[in-house]
């Protein structure tokens, strides 16, 4: 059931992406979080076309697919070892208006499934954006808007606040839950050391041994991590990623997200690669 959704999703995005013939980004990644007795391994891939309607508008569709395998250390969580396989799929739409020179706002609907193998109806949630990018002189903006996210582990409403500079070589975004400084030495290279505040939830098909109230998991933690991409041509790039997880929590909840089992898994390196596909 999941294969013929995601397929679906991709089939739409890439016949938006040839009928609208504006940008087009293609993006896929493995990464690996190894704790002390539990492993994170997440494939994803993206998939973003932006079209720009006139001067003041445009829209920009992003679907995503994740699936995330748990590796348990073997007998330190017998009765969870069936918890290790979760998937993940969304797709953000977004529109950008330009009210003046200065002032411009970004609305984003993302509709989001979280499940374990069996997609159902009930494993949608919508999540969502609202922003006000205020540019103060030609290279730099103050962003404020608020969000509804699962940078937590569950979908609540957070405020997003940042401050944007750009110059020719260096780009810093100082803020909440993302700040990143890049900066790139030539057209072909691009170091970055960001901080960032990220998670989700997955509904579990089936209760544990243990609980048999189980209904879903949280992951949730703050990642710094230095990234450097590579040009490899026109529309090829490759990325490399190393960094650290801290204030990891992997809990078991219930329908009411209410703990019931807490993994203690404890903080943990991260390292990942990407390419990507750029027009």
């Amino acid at each position: 059931m999941k294969i013929k959704v995601l397929v679906w999703l991709v089939f739409l995005v890439f016949t938006f992406a040839m009928r609208a013939q504006e940008k087009l980004s293609v993006d896929f990644n493995l990464k690996t979080g190894p704790t002390k007795e539990i492993s994170f391994n997440e494939a994803s891939t993206y998939i973003s076309v932006t079209k720009k309607i006139n001067n003041k508008n445009e829209i920009t569709n992003t679907t995503t697919y994740t699936n995330l395998k748990i590796k348990y250390e073997a007998g330190a969580y017998e009765n969870f070892e069936n918890q290790n396989q979760f998937n993940l799929i969304q797709n953000k739409f977004e529109v950008s208006h330009k009210i003046s020179d200065a002032v411009k706002l970004s609305l984003a609907l993302t509709p989001t499934v979280n499940f374990q193998q069996n997609l159902d109806i009930s494993d949608m949630s919508i999540l969502g954006r609202f922003q006000f990018s205020h540019k103060l002189t030609s290279g730099t903006d103050l962003n404020i808007g608020f969000e509804r996210s699962t940078v937590f582990g569950l979908p609540k409403f957070i405020p997003i606040v940042s401050f944007s500079c750009k110059t020719n070589q260096m780009n810093i975004l100082i803020g909440f839950p993302d700040s990143k400084i890049s900066y790139s030495n030539n057209e072909r290279n691009k170091f970055s050391l960001g901080n960032s505040f990220n998670g989700s939830f997955y509904n579990l098909d089936q209760s544990t041994d243990l609980y048999s109230n189980a209904a879903k998991i949280r992951i949730s933690q703050m990642t710094t991590a230095f990234e450097y991409e590579r040009n490899m041509d026109k529309n090829w790039f490759i990325n490399f990623k190393a960094g650290y997880d801290f204030d990891k929590k992997y809990n078991l909840l219930d329908d009411n997200n209410h703990k019931l089992y807490d993994f203690n898994t404890g903080n943990g390196y991260i390292l990942s690669i990407g390419i990507k596909y750029k027009q």
